[in-house]
């Protein structure tokens, strides 16, 4: 049997997963699903956003893209040291902290979300 390696985890802390939820509580219907250690984020059905590692990522496109990039986020990897990143970006420190910010990102996430399907 091959044991999972730590480093290669998912895991969220419940304070984390706690705090994020919190922040985004002005979006209103935020579900959160358990997720290979990690915690996916739903409103009303479309999956956008990935707590994982202690790190909240957001769906992004080409429309919302550039926010993160002109912030020097990187793109969500679920194995670290391997090729291949997901259609997520970790979200800015500034923005995490400021449940206003954040409200507007996540909408922007929803909305990328909602465009993919």
């Amino acid at each position: 049997m091959r044991v999972r390696s730590r480093r290669h985890s998912l895991a969220v802390s419940n304070a984390f997963k706690s705090f994020v939820l919190d922040q985004l509580e002005e979006l209103g219907d935020v579900v959160p699903r358990s997720m290979f250690g990690g915690v996916g984020l739903y409103r009303r059905g479309i999956f956008f956003g990935i707590i994982a590692r202690d790190v909240l990522y957001l769906k992004v496109n080409d429309a919302n893209r550039s926010d993160y990039l002109a912030a020097g986020m990187e793109p969500f990897k679920p194995y670290p040291g391997r090729p291949g990143t997901m259609q997520y970006y970790a979200v800015p420190a500034d923005v995490l902290e400021s449940p206003i910010d954040l409200a507007q990102w996540a909408r922007k996430s929803i909305t990328a979300a909602g465009a993919a399907r």
